[in-house]
């Protein structure tokens, strides 16, 4: 009996040899050095607030440090091609975010390949799009806008930040779904967008939920919709673009962790744990919220999932536009 428990001890202990020998030996006590948190945008915008917020929860309970390096660029380029270009040991975290769709889509070549050279981690939480009207203008309803540009095709003018940006698209992607005969005005930021809309300069805007909140609680703009698929909790109250007379219209901005390609399957999988778990504490949840955010996880295989989604959808919106790839 004794030598059948030793036999049988010594198998479990084989056996427990084999599968550590199948675990990439870089992963096996991951993370053992700081990790870098890349970052397409510059400091003090919602995503930069969203990956320091994640970065400092994700460095307790890693017990390693997550510094964000902010990298930034048109279409977060720089930062994307420094993750794709890194070692896939774990220790370059990129924030990829729905620009990056939209740079596969808009720009005609790029220094990496959006789809293959990143393994999807986990969402980290959506932003909506308001579309906002002057307090001044007599436009109370997406209903009262649609109208108004049917019945005065070309002098609807839709205000929105740089080409190429969620905001443009989205009021791009309306402008095509909608059949209003409506010009789309690009601004150089959120602030100029506001200006404009309250010097009635353009009737309405597509602009991030964020920037336009305070204005609307002052009574300087009107929302009249948001563009993603829900109404957004903190305004029950308010209709999608979709409930208000364009059918599967849906968009938002989104951010997220990615690694470069080829990651060891266990250190996806513990990073991803670990974001689902920082996404559930209370305070992040309200960090997030306060920065327009609404925390959303997801599964590796449902970002892919929504990264190939969104690179389709604004390449057919950027082609319906006529837009010029660069």
């Amino acid at each position: 009996m004794p030598s059948m428990i030793l036999r049988l001890a010594c198998l479990a202990l084989s056996l427990a040899f084999s599968v550590l020998a199948a675990v990439p030996a870089g992963a096996q006590a991951w993370p053992q050095k700081p990790i870098r948190l890349i970052v397409g945008f510059a400091p003090g915008g919602v995503a930069d607030i969203t990956a320091r917020v994640v970065a400092q929860k994700l460095s307790e309970q890693l017990g390693a440090q997550v510094v964000v390096d902010n990298r930034p660029s048109a279409g977060g380029i720089v930062a994307a091609d420094a993750v794709a270009k890194s070692a896939p040991d774990g220790y370059t975290l990129l924030l990829l975010t729905n620009g990056n769709a939209v740079s596969a889509s808009l720009f005609t070549t790029l220094p990496y390949d959006t789809l293959n050279d990143f393994t999807p981690v986990s969402l980290l939480g959506t932003f909506d799009v308001a579309v906002v009207a002057s307090a001044g203008a007599n436009l109370d309803s997406m209903g009262a806008l649609m109208a108004y540009a049917k019945a005065n095709p070309g002098k609807l003018n839709i205000g929105t930040i740089n080409v190429g940006s969620t905001q443009h698209l989205s009021a791009e992607m309306f402008r095509a779904m909608a059949g209003v005969d409506a010009t789309v005005v690009p601004f150089k930021g959120s602030p100029a967008v506001i200006t404009a809309l309250r010097a009635n300069d353009v009737q309405v805007a597509f602009e991030m939920l964020a920037p336009v909140m305070p204005q609307a609680k002052s009574g300087a703009v009107k929302i009249l919709a948001v563009t993603s698929e829900r109404r957004h909790p903190a305004l029950p109250d308010v209709p999608t673009v979709a409930e208000s007379g364009v059918p599967g219209y849906a968009a938002s901005s989104w951010n997220a962790i990615a690694l470069p390609a080829k990651t060891p399957a266990p250190i996806v999988a513990r990073l991803h744990d670990e974001i689902e778990r920082v996404l559930a504490l209370p305070d992040v949840r309200e960090r997030l919220a306060a920065a327009g955010v609404t925390p959303r996880a997801s599964t590796p295989e449902e970002l892919a999932r929504l990264l190939a989604a969104d690179v389709a959808k604004w390449r057919r919106v950027i082609e319906q536009a006529k837009i010029e790839r660069q």
